[in-house]
């Protein structure tokens, strides 16, 4: 999928969508199972990564599988979580950490990072659901990522898919930034989520 917008932003930063599907709502309960990153370059789609993280005893539960599909088969031989998300790591680094619900994502990013002695930055940080609220002051509509994607156009394939949803995000930011008017840094930096 390429993220493609008339007059998209090209002076702004490199951007880190991230979406992850997990076992709960408890960062504390539940885990991570997959994580998936689209990094966007001057409103375009400029790499993909996704990787399922396997469980960290066999008897774990994957909780909800009629929402995400995954079970532990599917787990099972997928990379540790400190594999993964040293990978992550690298693939935020100088980026800005861009999610739809950034503090659920990151929320349990950051937890998961603790328990592995991985140093993570998740700042700057951007949520897309806020930028949609944000344009609708009255919530006279929905901001599921599935209905935001409907409104500009855009396909959602397998929702749940942490990669297929990171794409939905990825191609809806473009969309988000030019109706907040962000064309520069400095425009940005007002949207970046501050509510930790």
């Amino acid at each position: 999928m390429v993220v493609s917008v008339t007059n998209a932003p090209v002076a702004l930063p490199r951007f880190a969508v991230v979406d992850i599907e997990t076992s709960g709502l408890s960062t504390r309960r539940h885990r991570i199972l997959q994580i998936g990153l689209v990094t966007v370059v001057g409103g375009q789609v400029a790499d993909q990564w996704s990787t399922l993280v396997r469980l960290r005893w066999p008897w774990q539960r994957v909780g909800p599988r009629k929402v995400h599909g995954l079970t532990r088969g599917h787990l099972r031989d997928a990379p540790t979580l400190r594999s993964a998300l040293t990978e992550l790591a690298g693939r935020l680094d100088g980026a800005v950490f861009t999610a739809h619900n950034a503090d659920f994502d990151a929320a349990f990013i950051e937890r998961a990072a603790r328990r592995e002695h991985i140093a993570l930055r998740l700042d700057p940080r951007l949520c897309t659901l806020r930028l949609s609220r944000q344009l609708d002051p009255e919530r006279t509509m929905s901001h599921r990522l599935g209905d935001i994607c409907t409104r500009y156009g855009v396909a959602l394939e397998r929702p749940h898919d942490a990669l297929q949803d990171a794409l939905a995000a990825a191609s809806v930011l473009p969309h988000l930034l030019a109706e907040h008017g962000v064309d520069s840094d400095a425009s940005l930096a007002a949207l970046y989520d501050a509510s930790r």
